[in-house]
């Protein structure tokens, strides 16, 4: 006996207790030493690469030899020209292309250029562009929740229903979506935010689903807290929202403000590159056996661990008969 945890299937992870909770020992970041992979048969956009998990994610492919298509906004721009300057160092196969996930035409344009640098179409998608704003829901206003929706909500299916036909024409592909804890629980002050990602699990389980005759497969990401730029970015947009709060909701508010402040600081301790550590390791897995969702932090997956467990047993009571009965299994194992 090695001690060496095996992961049990997704079918046999809607078993019940015993299996939910064995779930809370495997589902955290795979270790480095276990995702040196060789993804050079792989075309894969990752999005959002201008700086935190999309810069990382992109590198971290190519380092293992998929030819990754990296995109961000506003190019030429200096993140976009580091990254073409480290593929020329390191003689990576990583490519930027311009893609705004908000507008359709410069995703459409996008994707075709992703899809001719690949030779045909994409094997993988990390829909990963984010962004954060915090504060009371009521001092929200209609410029704040259409930003952080087109982005976080209405992009992520931009994304997904560009590179779709080609993927479907070939008859397989990925469609990774980086959610959040914050996607299956709720911090006040962070509630708009948490909205958005709530969407993005109900969104990509859904189109899970109803992908499953196609061949391809979604998996959704759940980090916990890491230090990345969104939180700074996330910190700028709350002092612009604050900018435009009366007086009167200020002061009503004026404790929730002040929590609201701190907690864009991301949590220091921990490391970035469990999550494309993770998205590496579901890649390299046999087609079939990929997880719908997993959960990513060194130390806090209970609780995502548990949420899951528990709507994947709802989820398997709901569609484990009737006329969706085998698309659920497709997806569940």
């Amino acid at each position: 006996m090695t001690g060496k945890k095996i992961t049990p299937s997704r079918r046999e992870l809607l078993g019940g207790a015993t299996a939910l909770a064995a779930t809370a020992t495997i589902t955290s970041a795979p270790s480095s030493a276990a995702t040196e992979k060789d993804f050079s048969d792989r075309a894969v956009l990752v999005t959002g690469t201008s700086s935190g998990f999309g810069r990382l994610t992109a590198l971290h492919l190519a380092r293992q030899g998929a030819n990754v298509i990296a995109s961000m906004r506003n190019v030429p721009r200096p993140e976009a020209m580091e990254l073409k300057d480290i593929a020329l160092a390191e003689k990576l196969r990583l490519s930027v292309v311009e893609i705004d996930v908000t507008k359709d035409d410069q995703v459409a344009r996008g994707v075709a250029e992703a899809e001719r640098i690949a030779g045909g179409p994409l094997c993988t998608l990390v829909n990963n562009a984010g962004i954060a704003f915090g504060g009371p829901i009521e001092i929200h206003d209609a410029q704040s929740i259409s930003k952080i929706y087109d982005v976080n909500v209405f992009g992520y299916q931009r994304l997904a229903k560009a590179v779709l036909p080609g993927m479907r024409a070939k008859g397989e592909g990925q469609i990774f979506n980086v959610s959040s804890q914050l996607g299956r629980m709720v911090l006040p002050n962070l509630g708009l935010y948490c909205s958005t990602k709530f969407a993005v699990e109900a969104m990509f389980e859904a189109m899970a689903y109803e992908l499953a005759p196609s061949g391809v497969e979604i998996t959704i990401i759940q980090p916990g807290g890491y230090p990345t730029k969104i939180w700074e970015n996330g910190s700028r947009n709350f002092e612009a929202l604050l900018g435009r709060v009366d007086d009167e909701r200020k002061a009503a508010y004026e404790a929730h403000l002040t929590i609201a402040r701190g907690m864009f600081a991301g949590d220091q301790s921990t490391d970035p590159n469990d999550v494309p550590r993770a998205v590496a390791e579901i890649m390299a897995m046999p087609k079939g056996r990929r997880p719908l969702r997993r959960p990513v932090h060194p130390t806090n997956t209970a609780g995502p661990d548990a949420a899951n467990g528990a709507m994947a047993q709802i989820q398997a009571a709901m569609l484990g008969n009737g006329p969706y009965a085998s698309w659920h299994a497709a997806v569940t194992d």
